[in-house]
């Protein structure tokens, strides 16, 4: 087995000294996580070596010497380089997904490109990952490329990291490719995020785009699963715990906080982007000591800016804002001894930073908008036992674990001043006992036991599908069915009917039963020793219009009254439903639009196959908390069914029909098949030899599975013939 990690950039920059090529290793957060993985299989990388180079003695020593450290180059032309990164992912994704609409620049020729090379990433993927290898897929730039690989190499095990944030449903609607980049994603069998709320909002999206059934951190896709779940990414806590161990970088701190003067030092680290909050962070700093005269030559802002695309407009824009933002304070409130604002438009080595993040007495972390924001937690790293406070943006996904810092609005510019007027009164020891909270967070919560979390929770995913192909019909599965079922002299046949003999419909008086499924059936009842059992939640009258004429035998309203030999009978009456259930339903219908309520003779149902997913979600909790009183003083039982929640009399379901019908004869083979909760109901009920198969998501009730409606149709067939699958 490998583990082949596909990212946009493989994680080392080639350099040329005289007439040949080396490479120098990158030491980001991903790559030292990767690296740091405890698993006998070999790794593997497929990325941009961050330059294009056409055929020739070049290329083939560049490519000798990747290959030789498992690199997989996928060299992209400037043109796909500007369409399909600067265009799609940047100018398209990276706005989207950080709530910056207004950024947003659709080009038909950006999605193009995003397809193109995202299928040469797969190209590339390909000439690397085996059957039985696990495939991790990093990022935005690549989210068609799970659905790519799977086509191609369909049992692989594949996951998925979005390192950025996932926007709520109403952003992400917006996206006219939103459907196929789901589809995209939906290749994987983990899809991870670094917080719950991103988790949530895809699993939104996906439920309401794609309208799929989404159980949980489940999405279901009828041959396997795929999981979602949070992973917070952390950082390597030893390099930056450590660092100041080191007596040269120690001493060069001291040099450096001497540079600075006397006065207390706030430190922000940034890149150049409109999401990182930076225009407001300085606004807060200036209003800060508008407003607190007595903290001026007491304080100073030290500001890191790494450049980052500053030739595209909206980030030079960005630029000559912070640079006029930065001028003006200083202008300000500059005097001889003392500068409010240190500003620094570079990027800084390791050895550098520790050394600011050591002398720092706050460190302001105020994204817009950040998918976690490592700098808050390297700050917390570094401090040892050093006081040091951290000022923290509710908008990055460090906020979750980070509680024990200051936590302000970043677009609030009050809070960023109130937040430091609080960390430069805090006491040394609240200081030390929130250090202490957020290093114990961070020590645990490393960079390396983001990675083993992640493909540990990949292999149980993998188990998992492994479990669900194990229980689909296919042929082997098939030919034991058939075996039973040829030898068997006396079989009972118990078969649901929506979901499982006709599809699901908005309006569920228009699932009439085709002319075909009416010959199947009559088919089925007239082969010696089978008796055929229609066993429904729909009424008596729909099931004897519809079915009555077939020999066959039915169980209408799960089994409340059933038809045997011609003859209707029941087991209990009409119910005269209570007038508070009947209102509450009544309510919760006249506040969801495209719900609608079905009476039978002894059931009430609630039908929210049209309503909209997260409405029915709310609805359906409200309703049941509504109907728990009621429904015990009066006996009866509630139930969540496939889109519908149904009010019945306690001790009528399905499973207690099955075992009226299983005493009344020694059947050699049961066969029982069905969708829904009620039909697990009746799988429990059988004796443990019955053959149970569960329509649509796999059950652990059931033994085996058929993933559509349409396939349980083709089963029967092939039961009725010697054919096999």
């Amino acid at each position: 087995m490998k583990i082949v990690i596909v990212a946009n950039r493989l994680p080392l920059k080639i350099v040329k000294d005289d007439d040949h090529y080396r490479m120098i290793p990158s030491t980001g957060g991903l790559t030292t996580g990767l690296d740091s993985l405890e698993t006998e299989a070999e790794k593997y990388w497929v990325g941009w070596p961050g330059m294009y180079m056409d055929e020739g003695p070049e290329k083939a020593e560049i490519d000798r010497l990747l290959r030789a450290q498992h690199y997989y180059p996928v060299y992209l032309t400037p043109g796909q380089i500007e369409n399909y990164y600067e265009g799609y992912s940047n100018t398209i994704l990276w706005p989207m997904c950080h709530y910056f609409s207004s950024y947003v620049h659709y080009e038909n020729k950006f999605w193009e490109m995003y397809r193109e090379v995202n299928a040469l990433f797969c190209e590339a993927a390909l000439n690397v990952i085996g059957p039985d290898d696990v495939v991790w897929v990093q990022d935005y730039h690549l989210m068609l490329l799970p659905q790519m690989i799977r086509d191609h190499v369909p049992d692989v095990s594949i996951g998925y990291f979005h390192h950025i944030p996932f926007p709520s449903y109403e952003l992400f609607r917006n996206l006219p490719e939103r459907a196929e980049l789901l589809r995209g994603l939906l290749g994987a069998d983990l899809v991870g995020f670094h917080t719950h709320s991103y988790m949530r909002h895809f699993i939104s999206a996906v439920f309401r785009v794609l309208k799929l059934d989404c159980v949980l951190d489940e999405i279901h896709l009828g041959r396997r699963v795929v999981n979602v779940n949070a992973f917070p990414m952390g950082i390597h806590y030893e390099k930056y715990n450590e660092a100041m161990l080191d007596s040269k970088i120690k001493k060069q701190a001291r040099a450096l906080k001497k540079s600075f003067g006397e006065c207390r030092l706030v430190l922000s680290v940034d890149r150049l982007d409109y999401s990182k909050g930076i225009l407001q962070r300085l606004k807060g700093f200036e209003e800060f000591l508008d407003h607190h005269p007595g903290y001026r030559k007491q304080v100073s802002l030290v500001m890191v800016v790494a450049p980052s695309r500053d030739h595209v407009a909206a980030y030079a824009g960005l630029k000559e804002e912070i640079d006029r933002a930065v001028g003006h304070i200083n202008g300000r409130f500059s005097t001889a001894d003392w500068r409010p604002v240190y500003y620094f438009y570079r990027s800084f080595a390791f050895e550098e930073l520790v050394q600011l993040y050591h002398i720092a007495d706050i460190a302001m972390v105020t994204p817009l908008r950040d998918g976690m924001n490592l700098v808050a937690k390297e700050y917390v790293a570094t401090k040892r036992k050093k006081t040091g406070i951290l000022i923290l943006s509710e908008m990055a996904g460090a906020s979750v674990e980070l509680s024990d810092a200051l936590i302000v609005n970043p677009t609030n510019t009050q809070d960023i001043e109130h937040a430091l007027v609080t960390a430069l009164k805090m006491p040394v020891s609240e200081q030390m006992r929130a250090l202490s909270n957020m290093q114990a967070v961070v020590a645990t919560q490393t960079v390396k036991q983001w990675a083993i979390d992640f493909v540990d929770d990949l292999m149980r995913v993998k188990k998992k599908n492994e479990a669900i192909q194990h229980k689909i019909v296919d042929r082997q599965n098939f030919e034991n069915i058939k075996q039973r079922y040829d030898a068997a002299k006396n079989r009972l046949i118990l078969l649901d009917y929506d979901g499982t003999l006709v599809p699901f419909h908005k309006d569920p008086r228009g699932a009439v039963p085709t002319r075909e499924l009416l010959k199947l059936l009559m088919l089925l009842s007239m082969v010696p020793g089978n008796r055929v059992v229609i066993s429904s939640g729909r009424d008596r009258h729909t099931l004897e219009a519809w079915l009555g004429r077939l020999p066959i035998d039915l169980a209408a309203e799960h089994g409340a009254s059933y038809k045997e030999n011609g003859i209707w009978h029941e087991k209990i009456g009409r119910t005269e439903w209570d007038k508070e259930i009947m209102d509450v339903m009544k309510r919760t219908m006249r506040r969801t639009p495209g719900s609608k309520i079905e009476e039978k003779d002894t059931a009430l149902v609630w039908h929210y196959r049209n309503v909209d997913a997260w409405l029915a979600d709310l609805r359906v909790t409200q309703l049941i908390n509504a109907l728990i009183g009621p429904c015990f003083r009066h006996n009866l039982q509630i139930m969540k069914g496939n889109k519908i929640v149904e009010i019945k009399p306690a001790g009528i379901s399905k499973g207690a029909e099955a075992q009226r019908l299983m005493a009344q004869a020694p059947y050699d083979c049961v066969i029982a098949i069905g969708d829904d909760t009620t039909d697990v109901e009746m799988f429990l009920a059988l004796p443990p030899d019955a053959i149970t198969i569960k329509v649509g998501k796999s059950s652990k009730e059931a033994k085996y599975n058929i993933p559509t409606q349409q396939q349980t149709i083709l089963f029967l067939n092939r039961l009725l013939r010697d054919e096999k699958v």
